[in-house]
């Protein structure tokens, strides 16, 4: 068996956000045989919900890759959060831990002063935090939840990158994360699926916007991978038999995504602009 390949176990997780230091078995967040290469020296990246799940593994692989993190999280994931801050010092970069609700502006804003206080800049930006509640039926989307869903999403997207953008510089760069969803839809994720769309169209509708400026923005759409998030919104059934209606038939690891955004962050992607790098287990989607 592949060393990625993982047996997942009927589990829950009562509230949201989903815990990653409560799942069984926990997700891979970087191979034990990664090397770093220094594509990243000293740059500076921001990422949101980098506590856990695929946030956690990008922040862990550009930290071996040289570069110094500031992740926004939710406070309810502060033990996650404090062992990926361990796990990136342990690279022997900084990282910087703020905790906040990214629905907030407020927030949004002292985030960002937090980060331009202590780094003076922004290299990369990774827009990664979201959630989403699945709902069989269509009536049964409340209107809190459709705006809670767009809030965290898509404006918080909208609002963070507007704060950061000033801090930017030419060959600096922005990645969104974005899924599979938003190409082919989601019966009971209606909301969620909606809010991808978004991102897949901010994506590329900023991409045009900041050319000129030299700031590259691309996106990954993940598919199914193993995250506290899963565990947090299925049911036990359904995390057993997570990951294996995709061509490779399992759930992939945060580690085999992340790669994903090492190389939109670099200069190896230096051509690459408005695109999506789709990392979901075969499945082919229209791009």
């Amino acid at each position: 068996m592949d060393q990625m390949e993982i047996e997942t176990k009927p589990q829950h997780q009562n509230a949201q956000p989903g815990l990653e230091y409560e799942m069984d078995p926990q997700p891979i967040y970087i191979r034990d045989d990664y090397q770093g290469a220094d594509k990243l020296k000293d740059k500076i990246a921001v990422i949101t919900g980098g506590d856990s799940g695929i946030g956690r593994a990008v922040a862990i692989h550009f930290a071996r890759e040289g570069a110094n993190l500031a992740v926004l999280y939710h406070p309810r994931e502060e033990q996650d959060a404090q062992k990926t801050k361990a796990l990136i010092e342990a690279e022997g970069r900084s990282c910087l831990l703020i905790p906040g609700d990214l629905k907030q502006l407020s927030f949004i804003q002292e985030a960002v002063s937090t980060v331009i206080d202590t780094y003076k800049h922004v290299n990369i930006l990774v827009n990664n935090a979201a959630n989403h509640v699945e709902q069989k039926e269509f009536i049964d989307i409340s209107d809190q939840q459709m705006r809670e869903t767009f809030e965290l999403n898509i404006l918080a997207m909208f609002r963070l990158t507007k704060a950061v953008l000033p801090y930017m510089a030419e060959n600096d760069c922005i990645i969104n994360t974005t899924s599979v969803v938003s190409y082919r839809g989601s019966e009971a994720l209606i909301d969620y699926a909606s809010t991808k769309g978004a991102v897949t169209a901010f994506t590329r509708s900023l991409s045009q916007n900041l050319i000129e400026r030299k700031i590259r923005v691309n996106a990954v759409a993940p598919g199914p991978i193993w995250t506290p998030l899963i565990v947090a919104t299925k049911t036990l059934e359904e995390v057993k038999e997570f990951g294996k209606d995709v061509p490779m038939e399992r759930p992939g690891q945060p580690a085999e995504l992340a790669p994903a955004y090492v190389f939109l962050a670099s200069e190896d992607a230096s051509y690459f602009a408005g695109q999506v790098i789709h990392v979901n287990g075969g499945e082919v989607v229209n791009s």
